[in-house]
């Protein structure tokens, strides 16, 4: 499984949502199911899939699927 693939499918399991909808304009609260809580699943997911912690800044910062891209990549994880 790539690293894309992944990605998709903690945004899928996290938010549960379809893996169409997770494209890289999708925006923290464009969507019901991305909503506060849904974010910290989320955030939880990513870590245990990539084996990265994220720190507070990061956290925060993650507001779309391009910025978790970004930001994972800032962790060594290429996409």
């Amino acid at each position: 499984m790539n690293n894309t693939h992944k990605l998709v499918s903690a945004f899928e399991s996290s938010l549960n949502i379809e893996a169409g909808l997770v494209v890289d304009s999708l925006e923290y609260n464009t969507i019901p199911q991305w909503d506060s809580v849904a974010h910290m699943v989320l955030i939880a997911g990513l870590e245990k899939e990539f084996g990265v912690l994220f720190d507070m800044d990061d956290i925060i910062e993650m507001s779309s699927v391009k910025i978790a891209k970004e930001l994972l990549t800032k962790h060594g994880i290429e996409f």
